[in-house]
């Protein structure tokens, strides 16, 4: 039998495994990677654009990672920069970077749709408060560390 810690990183990390298939399948669908699907979005939550550095930040990846994806996506127009240096340039999205988005955006709607529509109200609504404060939770002890005096009590 899993321990808590066991079945709720399980969980977790499989929710999370299973989110970035489901982008990875419906980007090749589309035509691109499906590694552009974050970043793709995270563009769009910020019109005015992302330097490199901050997608790595916001999509949680390394930099030759993001370099490389982000050559990949200036190549096939979907984000372009601007400014002079290479490195610090702002990334924006495109016309079809912005196509793309309101195609991966859809597709999540319907994958959140048939998910949701499993749950009954009340319980969906229970369900993001309590991810939320899970949330803010691991944020805190990521930042932080976990507590000595909790440490000290195991």
């Amino acid at each position: 039998m899993l321990n808590r810690y066991e079945q709720f990183s399980f969980l977790i990390s499989s929710i999370n495994r299973d989110i970035q298939k489901i982008e990875r399948d419906e980007m090749i669908k589309y035509g691109y990677k499906g590694a552009y699907a974050q970043y793709l979005i995270a563009l769009s939550r910020n019109p005015y654009g992302l330097t490199s550095a901050q997608l790595c930040e916001i999509c949680d990846k390394d930099k030759a990672a993001v370099s490389r994806a982000v050559s990949e996506m200036v190549e096939k127009n979907l984000i372009k920069r601007t400014g002079d240096n290479i490195y610090r340039a702002m990334l924006v999205l495109t016309d079809e970077g912005k196509k793309a988005v309101r195609y991966v955006a859809q597709k999540a709607e319907i994958a959140v749709d048939i998910i949701g529509n499993s749950i009954e109200e009340d319980e969906r609504k229970i369900m993001y408060e309590v991810l939320k404060d899970i949330y803010k939770k691991i944020n805190n002890i990521s930042q932080n560390g976990i507590p000595d005096e909790t440490k000290e009590n195991i």
